[in-house]
């Protein structure tokens, strides 16, 4: 196996693993997770769920672009990425209302707030998948699957490895407002979030 072979899957990993340093790929499940009272078991579960949603988009627009040209999957990826801080707070805001109505005995139904997350990530591709895809194709499908298995395994990794360090932190402190008002400050954070990321371009 030449250079090329393993340095590609490094830098894949490399990468995916950086760019989910930026809060919005981590923090709405931490956030979420101690609004909702979630175990690890499931902030973890929902954090790499939305995790594969949000690299196979990328790499759907990374093999179409191998057949459709590099130029116009960069461009739709570029599109669906740029409405993604949108989205993080639209989703914010409606949690956060749902939060301040008053409900005593709530009851949420399963899996909504998790499929709601998982369109999210999925409708928010990783760009910098597709350039990775096109380098690696001239040596054939091993290396393009090797390529998107690396930024997987580095994003997923990664953001689980933040989630369990904000899932840990959180369940150490204890606030009243917190524990009767979760959702809404959850909700807030996200919309924190996603006006960041909208006016830093991260």
């Amino acid at each position: 196996m030449n250079g090329l072979s393993w340095t590609l899957p490094l830098t894949a990993a490399t990468v995916g693993a950086l760019h989910t340093l930026a809060p919005d790929h981590w923090m709405p499940f931490a956030a979420l997770a101690r609004a909702r009272g979630w175990p690890l078991a499931r902030a973890l579960r929902t954090t790499v769920v939305c995790g594969l949603g949000h690299v196979t988009v990328s790499a759907i627009l990374g093999i179409a672009a191998l057949s459709a040209g590099l130029g116009i999957a960069q461009l739709i990826g570029g599109k669906l990425a740029s409405l993604a801080p949108l989205l993080l707070m639209l989703f914010g805001t409606v949690y956060m209302l749902w939060g301040l109505r008053p409900h005593r005995h709530r009851h949420e139904k399963q899996g909504v707030t998790e499929g709601a997350l998982f369109v999210l990530f999925s409708s928010d591709p990783c760009v910098a998948l597709i350039p990775l895809i096109i380098a690696s194709a001239g040596r054939g499908w091993p290396l393009i699957l090797a390529v998107i298995v690396a930024y997987e395994a580095g994003t997923i990794a990664s953001m689980s490895l933040l989630v369990l360090t904000a899932h840990a932190s959180a369940r150490a402190v204890r606030f009243h407002l917190l524990d009767h008002y979760g959702d809404a400050v959850a909700g807030g954070l996200i919309v924190t979030v996603g006006v960041a990321v909208q006016l830093l371009g991260i």
